[in-house]
Order: C-alpha cells, then structure tokens, then sequence
C-alpha cells in the first residue's frame, strides 16, 4: 500500500518546479548541513520532483540518537523515492531550539510538519507545536515520542485536527524484554549465577527519568523477568547495590547515551566483581545504545569479547552495531524497535497529504490506540531479536 502511495503520488507531480522558476529535472537526493537561528544542525534533501507542492520539515529531538538515526536514513529515502520534498532538523535534545526551528521552517513555507518531539510526554510541548500548525493550517505527524503524558490520552491527538502519531505501545517492549530474559535465564542459570547463590544479581540502566518508554522498560522488564522465574520456582531477580532504592542507574542528560551507562558501570565494576563475590550478572538496558556502553566497560574489565566469560547483556531497538554485537557473541539479545516501519507508516501519511487524500486514509491495516479511541495513533509492533 505503501509503495503504490509513493507510485501515485510521483506519477502526478506537474507543478512545483514551474512554479519555482526550474526546470523538469531535477538532482537525485541530497542533503547539506546548514545552521539555524538557533544554531541547530539541519540537513536539506530533495528528490526528482515533477510536481509535489509538499514542502515538508522533518524534525528530529537529536541525531545523536543511534535509533534515530536509523529512523532518519529510512524515512529520507522514503520521502525521496516519494518525490517529496523535505527538510531535516535536528534539535539537539533542546525543545526550544525545535520550537525556533518549527518557526523558522513554518516562515519558509513548509506545509508538512513531522515532528520527534524533544520533550517526551509533554502534552504542553506538543500543543504548543499544534497551535503553530493550526494557525499555517498545516498538518503534523508526530512519531516515535509520546505526545501527552500517561493516563493524559486525547489531551493532544483528540484536541486538535488533522494531527496523527506514528510510534509505539509504551509497554510492550519492556514486557517482551523482561520475557525474553526471564526464559534466557532458565535455559542458562546456573552459568549465569556466578557467585553460586542461586540469586541473579542484575543491574538496570534508564534511558531518561521522565520518558514514558523509559519508565516502562524499566518497570516490565523486571516485573516480566520475575514473574517468568518465579513461575518456574526460582528467587526475582536481586539489585546488585543495595543502597540504591531506585533499582536503576539513568542517563541524567536523558539523552539514553552510551557514555552514560560506560561511566556508571566503570565504576559499578570497581566496587562489584567477581574479585570481591560480587559481581553483576545480568544487565538490562531500556535501549541498545545504553548496551554498547555497559559492553565497553566489561570489555575492558576483560568480559564479553565473544570467546570468554559473557555477562548478559539486553537491550531494545535492534540497531546495526547491537546486531553485530550479538552476531558476535558479546551482546544476549534486544527487542526491534522497526525503524523502517515507522518509516514507511510516515512515509505513507506524508503520501496521503501530497495526493490530497485524508491524513489517515488507507490505515485500517495498522495497529492503533482503541483503549483510547484514539484513531490517529499508530503503533508499530516490537519483536524480539536474538541474531
């Protein structure tokens, strides 16, 4: 459905160029790093456009995010192969340099916003960005971030119109992450209980303290972990430090970095180790970019270079290095966060307003929000993956 969008949506371009004063042709996609007002990152892209009058601007909370950066290749070829023509911003984990950029791109005449919100959860953030829509009378596609706080459905995607979210159901990947380990650890325990106890001592590294994936992953993928050993007669899982009530370690920046899970477990591993009969034995990650660093610091304290002793390591996204981790036997296992997915479902919505069709024509096949009565929020599903 998709691709016969984009089809569509090229075979009836016949306008813009001419309007621009260019010619027929134009140059294959593109892009070129500019600098804002607010001295944000942006790249440009356009593609072979024989007539979208689509101009839109695509909004990214930071770059620096691996999983969003995956999103971001997907999503401009999409959009290329579609013959829209688009704008990307990054906004660098700042929400008031994304609002400067959304009125920067908005004075420029975009007339598509698709926007990954910086602040996670705030509906005021996102009706902020809906009330500058409104009043261009452009449409906005918000993925991957949550537009309204939990238990807060509707305050947003009900209020306003011709809105739509693209992203995932908050929970899921922390049920299914907290399962996936729950049976590794069965298949494995006795390897895994290094100190003989008959206790797993783990440790939990948080993406950011007000994220609802975050808070979510955090939460189910203990819950589910014990709750699968528990119902196989085995003890829950026990915190490795017994002074932290959080039960977690989070990436103060909120920025789910990987330097941020390195310092933490350097210096966790300086104090608990197998030296001292204490070591972690488990780690669980809300995201792979959180792994990578957590497998650093083992690396260097000599675990998990793929032919020794392996602490398990989970994350979530699947990106292309937590692939190759586990392909190369230094990482357990991850849950896929489809980056392409979400790109094709934006890619689509982005193709319905090109073609002046409705914004959500032709997504009955999705998964969407039904507890809530929230038509225009779609979920794209998570999956395992272990290699």
């Amino acid at each position: 459905m998709k691709k016969a969008l984009a089809l569509t949506v090229a075979a009836a371009m016949a306008l813009s160029l001419a309007a621009c004063g260019g010619s027929s042709s134009s140059t294959a996609a593109s892009s070129t790093a500019e600098s804002t007002a607010s001295s944000a990152a942006e790249s440009t892209a356009s593609a072979e456009t024989t007539g979208s009058d689509i101009n839109a601007a695509v909004f990214y909370y930071a770059y620096s995010d691996t999983y969003i950066s995956s999103v971001r290749t997907a999503l401009d070829a999409d959009l290329t192969a579609a013959g829209i023509t688009f704008t990307d911003y990054d906004g660098n984990s700042n929400q008031t340099t994304q609002n400067e950029q959304i009125d920067t791109a908005l004075a420029s005449g975009a007339n598509l916003l698709i926007v990954n919100l910086v602040t996670s959860g705030s509906s005021d953030a996102a009706s902020a960005i809906c009330e500058k829509a409104a009043n261009a009378n452009v449409p906005v596609i918000f993925f991957n971030r949550a537009v309204e706080e939990d238990g807060n459905e509707g305050a947003v995607l009900n209020k306003y119109s011709n809105i739509a979210f693209v992203g995932t159901d908050a929970p899921e990947a922390g049920h299914m992450q907290g399962k996936m380990i729950g049976n590794y650890l069965l298949e494995n325990y006795d390897s895994v209980d290094l100190n003989g106890d008959g206790v797993i001592q783990y440790a939990m590294f948080k993406g950011d303290a007000a994220n609802v994936e975050a808070i979510y992953r955090t939460q189910y993928g203990v819950e589910d972990c014990d709750a699968v050993l528990t119902a196989a007669g085995k003890p829950a899982l026990e915190y490795f430090d017994s002074a932290n009530s959080d039960k977690f370690q989070c990436d103060l920046q909120g920025n789910w970095s990987a330097q941020a899970a390195l310092e933490y477990m350097q210096t966790n591993l300086s104090q608990f180790n197998e030296g001292n009969g204490n070591m972690i034995e488990l780690i669980i990650c809300n995201n792979d970019n959180m792994a990578e660093g957590c497998i650093s610091a083992l690396n260097a304290a000599g675990y998990n270079d793929g032919t020794g002793k392996t602490i398990p390591v989970f994350g979530v996204d699947a990106t292309d290095s937590a692939k190759e981790l586990i392909a190369a036997g230094k990482m357990t296992g991850t849950i896929k966060q489809d980056a392409q997915g979400m790109a094709d479902c934006i890619s689509a919505l982005t193709s319905n307003v090109a073609s002046g069709k409705d914004l959500l024509a032709d997504t009955d096949s999705y998964t969407k929000d039904t507890a809530n009565n929230l038509n225009n929020k779609i979920y794209i599903a998570y999956q395992e993956y272990a290699g």
